[in-house]
């Protein structure tokens, strides 16, 4: 078999080829190209779609964490949980305002914060929670929410990788007050380039967010705090646009793979497949597999080898990362996982054939 990438956009682009250039065109010929008519009708269509007040269109998921934190009243002496197994910019955006991340261990059953964990980790500063609901399985956001409104906290959802997903039938990035959502190109729903989302239903935090967007002015030229330039491209949001209408049904292509390789791989020694709770509607952005046998890296080696591309999310955890060393944290879960974790390919048009030769593959190698 030829090269099976981690993720194959081709079929979606060959699909979509003909709306896209025609959108493409259509733009060009408006000479609108920030701010334009796509990204405000996007912004009423994803709103619909996942039953929100407010949706604002931002140029990444990083800065949908910035803004999301500092319209929230998010800064300098102020503290945020959050989760350790997760891309840098999760904690990397508490840094930026200023505020302090506390790091909880995860589950390794989810792969998401360990709630169980998570009182412990309340002080008189913590003013907010940033779950994240990692490869696309929901964090059980019920009983954070209970949490969170006990303690009067802000809940600011990392929703990157879960555009989609659900939480007991709600759209997950709905729940807490705050969710923030990527839309870089290998994300379930992704532009073809960068780009990014905050919703809420609170109108005070949508308008300080729509202000922090365009350098902290509602009427342009009268700027009334220190915002950023942080604006959805009309040709973004024309993609996106296409693109929102087939997500169920790529997403429902994901869960069908995914149910495939429990077919081939469950059952196999040293190998841990992705759980999936009762509460959560998982929308697989990466089928992530623990292997357990201590030889994780000599494995993917050899899949290369053989032609078949997988990933590591995450090598290592973000407590660990240079910037965040000297905080001098154990979070043995976190650790474990990222001396196990490998993602094998998956996309929503992957095919059984190629399942079958990752499998056996993977089954020839442990």
């Amino acid at each position: 078999m030829k090269h099976v990438p981690v993720l194959d956009l081709s079929y979606e682009i060959n699909e979509l080829k003909p709306q896209l250039m025609e959108a493409f065109a259509q733009v060009l010929d408006s000479g609108a190209f920030i701010m334009g008519p796509n990204v405000k009708t996007f912004e009423k269509e994803v709103a619909k779609y996942l039953n929100t007040k407010h949706a604002i269109a931002l140029n990444s998921g990083t800065d949908a964490l910035l803004i999301g934190l500092l319209a929230a009243n998010i800064g300098p002496g102020d503290e945020v949980i959050t989760t350790p197994f997760t891309f840098f910019a999760t904690a990397e955006a508490i840094s930026q305002v200023g505020a302090t991340p506390v790091f909880v261990d995860v589950d390794e059953r989810t792969y998401n914060m360990d709630l169980t964990q998570l009182e412990a980790a309340i002080t008189p500063r913590t003013k907010a929670i940033i779950p994240v609901h990692l490869f696309g399985h929901s964090v059980d956001m019920g009983f954070l929410m209970e949490l969170a409104q006990k303690h009067q906290i802000h809940v600011i959802e990392d929703t990157a990788q879960g555009f989609g997903a659900e939480y007991q039938g709600q759209k997950a990035g709905t729940i807490g007050d705050i969710g923030c959502f990527s839309f870089f190109p290998t994300k379930n729903l992704g532009a073809y380039g960068d780009g990014g989302l905050l919703v809420t239903n609170h109108d005070e935090i949508a308008l300080k967010a729509s202000m922090l967007r365009v350098h902290g002015s509602k009427k342009k030229y009268y700027n009334e705090m220190i915002g950023y330039n942080s604006r959805l491209d009309e040709i973004q949001a024309a993609v996106l646009r296409i693109k929102l209408p087939y997500i169920d049904k790529w997403n429902d292509g994901r869960v069908a793979a995914s149910h495939v390789y429990k077919e081939l791989l469950d059952g196999i020694d040293g190998l841990i497949l992705p759980a999936e709770e009762n509460y959560a509607k998982h929308v697989f952005h990466q089928y992530t597999v623990r292997i357990t046998n201590g030889k994780r890296d000599e494995l993917q080696a050899k899949l290369e080898e053989a032609g078949i591309s997988t990933m590591v999310y995450y090598p290592t955890p973000v407590h660990q990362l240079p910037v965040y060393r000297s905080m001098g944290i154990s979070m043995p879960k976190a650790e474990q996982l990222a001396a196990e974790v490998l993602s094998l390919p998956i996309w929503p048009q992957i095919t059984r054939e190629i399942q079958e030769y990752v499998s056996s593959k993977l089954i020839e190698f442990m």
